[in-house]
């Protein structure tokens, strides 16, 4: 019976020790860049730098989140502020090109070029953050139409 016990203990340490939904705030598209992104989304991989995928809160088709802290993962964004410029700016990582901003605790990415707004905020703990952009490269380029390249 002890040993029951002890099992049933150390489940219950490790369900409280992972974390719970990452907060990921939720864009308003219009509905046919929602209903894109939602199988952008679904096709995100269950990795991204080693850094397994987790709920979100709240809930949406549009966002994914991975690892703690998270990587969050947002599609239908408004283009951020800078993209206008953003040409000049761009990199190409395996075929999609990419905004990068700085900020206080890592980078955001944002797709350019494409027919959705993809971004991608990585924390500094991933650094170098920008290898998370291979990770899910082949789900923006299959899902997200190419409309103009980085030059």
């Amino acid at each position: 019976m002890p040993r029951i016990l002890f099992a049933a203990l150390g489940l219950i340490l490790l369900a409280g020790c992972s974390p719970g939904p990452a907060p990921v705030p939720v864009p308003s598209p219009a509905p046919d860049v929602a209903a894109a992104c939602a199988g952008l989304v679904e096709a995100l991989p269950a990795k991204i730098l080693d850094a397994k995928r987790r709920d979100t809160s709240p809930e949406s088709p549009l966002t994914a989140a991975y690892g703690d802290p998270p990587i969050e993962v947002t599609c239908g964004v408004a283009p951020p502020a800078g993209m206008a410029e953003a040409q000049s700016q761009c990199f190409e990582v395996n075929g999609v090109g990419w905004f990068a901003k700085q900020v206080e605790n890592g980078y955001i990415f944002t797709t350019i070029g494409r027919a959705l707004y993809v971004e991608l905020a990585v924390p500094d703990k991933y650094s170098p953050e920008a290898n998370a952009l291979t990770d899910v490269a082949e789900v923006v380029h299959s899902h997200d139409k190419l409309v103009t390249p980085c030059t």
